[in-house]
């Protein structure tokens, strides 16, 4: 069956796709054997196959060898196969073939050139000699097909159905029915290759799905390509390759929908073999690295980023419905601000100066603020010249919100209400039961409101001591002010808890400047982690938040909320300070703090020798006060609240990935030497 007016025939020609492969071409000049026998051993060659398909499915639902129905089913595959020797007669011993051109082992079980070795890496495109060896010989079928005249790496295919589309369409098709009045033209990269007799099947995957390729010698080789169509694709198709193919629906006795090739194109020529079906790439560095073998040998890596694609589409209409303007802010900048860590270092030639790239979008996004933008937005890619881990990136993607007369109450809301925006975009749910799997832990973003709680309070829960309230100044306790007594106190308090996260926290607190530098080493050594379902942390403290109005209610605290899930820290957000002055001396004040920090780790570095020194060096950045900011601050922002949320991160949760990697589809890593 062909497509009416010979649509798909002249558009496959003219992607120019010709030669062994081609729509209305001869592939084949060999004379056809006597029709009625022909079509005998055909009919009985395809009996043998079906009989075989019977058995296979029978122990694939459990059955054994033992089993009756087994039995009953291998006795009938051998009275067909000896009914087919009657059939075809004496057969002659093919020519022996030159020594060099014998397929290896592997690659003859997955029809030519699928496979390799069984222990070699099959991703490395030159690191192994199995790969090598199937290589050369994907070549030679290049070459098989340029010196028939055809082009192996085609210009173009019409489809005209997706394999989910055919799989909805066709989705009552009952088993063993066809529909020859109606014909499609697929395509799709081939990931299972089988050959019985005169029958073949190819398993070819596009973005949406997969649907089989049901290969019937007699039809073929009836078709525009000719007698001999059906060897030529057994021969020359390997997985991995990219092939088209028009034919007619048809769900087989197994239950699978198929399309029954009348016409066969090879559209790419797939050089390399594809990594075991069953195991994918087993080596995590090699997915991360060959991040394209990853996606071919692994739906579920495809549909982390179907997820990522949709969470951040998500993300943009929930803020475009409540009128934010997306907006693009300098990726290079002539001091890094927004944040407190380091940055990667630039040069621009032109301009003769130094640049970093920027930490944060937050300076800039506020200055849009002063400008008279009241909701504004921005979802891009920050830089942060630091350590890697399960959780960091030198490069992650961020989304800050600003909105102008709006407090932090404000963010509590809009952050919690974009998240599960999110979930129930990407996970289907129905905005009631929103648990959500993550590890082995079940986290449930539906019992809202979130958990609300102090940065203090939490401390005090987990670790038996009122930090703020003991030792902060103007809160009356009584060691108000006492930094060493604090510091003594917090020591204790993680010596009693004896872990081997709280035992890390000591050295923070030993160098904690103040109070509030204490409270937050003790929330970040013996609480955070706790944190599995959603809490916002509240009042972090003044020394820490720079960027924050002073709680209003509260002394020595902030206006601000961090969100931990899983305990991983998912969002920031404050009422953002808007006092020029104050904001000068905050900036000032973290300034200081951080020239002293580092003169005091020279300090150790050096008297460790050399490469202590070094590796200091290395690591050791400054910070600047960015005078045009609080100059902005000076023309006037109107109250205003902001919010950054780590998109990686929330990516991570909603696909249940343990690792930043799984969910950049790019990540840096060290190069090769």
């Amino acid at each position: 069956v062909i497509l009416p007016g010979r649509r798909a025939q002249s558009a496959l020609r003219v992607g120019g796709v010709h030669g062994p492969f081609a729509v209305g071409r001869s592939i084949c000049a060999r004379a056809s054997p006597d029709a009625a026998s022909a079509g005998a051993v055909a009919e009985m060659e395809t009996a043998v196959a079906e009989a075989g398909e019977k058995i296979r499915a029978l122990k694939a639902a459990g059955a054994t060898n033992a089993d009756e129905a087994v039995q009953a089913g291998v006795a009938e595959l051998k009275a067909l196969k000896a009914r087919l020797a009657e059939l075809q007669g004496p057969q002659e011993a093919p020519p022996a073939k030159p020594k060099q051109q014998q397929k290896p082992k592997q690659q003859q079980k997955q029809q030519g050139g699928g496979g390799g070795k069984k222990n070699a890496k099959p991703t490395s495109g030159g690191g192994t000699s199995s790969a090598e060896e199937v290589k050369a010989v994907r070549l030679g079928k290049v070459q098989q097909i340029r010196d028939d005249g055809g082009e192996p790496f085609a210009y173009r295919f019409d489809r005209t159905m997706k394999a989910a589309e055919l799989q909805s369409k066709y989705a009552d098709l009952k088993d063993g029915e066809e529909v020859a009045s109606e014909t499609h033209a697929v395509c799709g990269r081939v990931k299972a290759c089988r050959k019985f007799g005169k029958l073949a099947f190819l398993q070819i995957e596009d973005d949406g799905g997969a649907v089989q390729l049901f290969v019937d010698a007699k039809r073929v080789d009836a078709g525009p390509g000719g007698a001999g169509a059906f060897k030529k694709i057994v021969d020359l198709v390997d997985m991995g390759d990219i092939v088209g193919a028009v034919g007619t629906p048809k769900r087989t006795e197994k239950g699978e929908l198929s399309i029954v090739i009348d016409e066969f194109t090879m559209l790419t020529k797939s050089l390399l073999p594809l990594p075991d079906k069953f195991k994918g790439l087993t080596d995590t560095e090699t997915r991360y690295r060959q991040r394209y073998v990853d996606l071919i040998a692994s739906p579920e890596v495809r549909e982390t980023f179907r997820a990522r694609a949709a969470i951040v589409s998500n993300i943009r209409r929930f803020l475009d419905d409540r009128l934010f303007m997306e907006m693009e802010t300098p990726v290079l900048e002539s001091r890094a601000g927004g944040a407190d860590a380091k940055p990667f270092n630039t040069f621009h030639n032109a301009l003769g100066m130094d640049l970093t790239m920027r930490i944060a979008t937050e300076l800039h996004l506020k200055r849009l603020v002063v400008g008279g933008f009241e909701r504004v937005y921005e979802l891009g890619r920050v830089f942060r010249n630091e350590g890697l881990s399960t959780r960091h990136n030198p490069e992650f993607t961020s989304v800050e919100v600003y909105q102008a007369y709006a407090d932090v109450e404000d963010m509590l809301e809009l952050t919690e209400e974009m998240i599960v925006r999110c979930a129930n975009g990407v996970r289907g749910l129905d905005g009631l039961d929103l648990k959500i799997p993550y590890g082995d832990e079940t986290v449930d973003l539906g019992a809202r409101p979130w958990r609300r709680a102090s940065m203090n309070d939490l401390v005090l829960e987990r670790c038996g001591v009122d930090i703020l309230n003991t030792f902060g100044e103007g809160r009356g306790g009584e060691n108000e002010g006492d930094l060493e007594a604090c510091k003594a106190a917090a020591e204790a308090a993680l010596r009693a808890l004896g872990d081997k996260e709280s035992m890390a926290g000591l050295a923070g607190v030993a160098a904690a400047p103040s109070v509030g530098h204490v409270l937050n080493e003790l929330f970040e050594s013996t609480v955070e982690s706790t944190l599995r379902q959603p809490t916002f942390v509240l009042n972090h403290p003044v020394e820490i938040s720079p960027l924050a109005k002073p709680h209003r209610a509260e002394k020595g605290v902030t206006e601000r909320f961090e969100l931990f899930v899983v305990g991983r820290e998912l969002a920031n957000s404050f009422s953002e300070l808007t006092d020029p002055i104050d904001q000068r001396a905050r900036l000032e004040a973290q300034i200081a703090t951080h020239k002293k920090a580092q003169t005091d780790a020279r300090s150790v570095a050096e008297a460790a020798g050399t490469d202590a020194l070094a590796v200091f060096e290395q690591d050791a950045y400054p910070i600047e006060l960015d005078e045009d900011f609080v100059t902005a601050l000076e023309y006037g922002m109107p109250p205003t609240a902001g919010m950054g949320l780590g998109v990686d991160r929330l990516v991570m949760l909603l696909t249940d990935s343990p690792s930043i990697r799984d969910v950049i589809a790019f990540p840096l890593l060290k190069k090769l030497e």
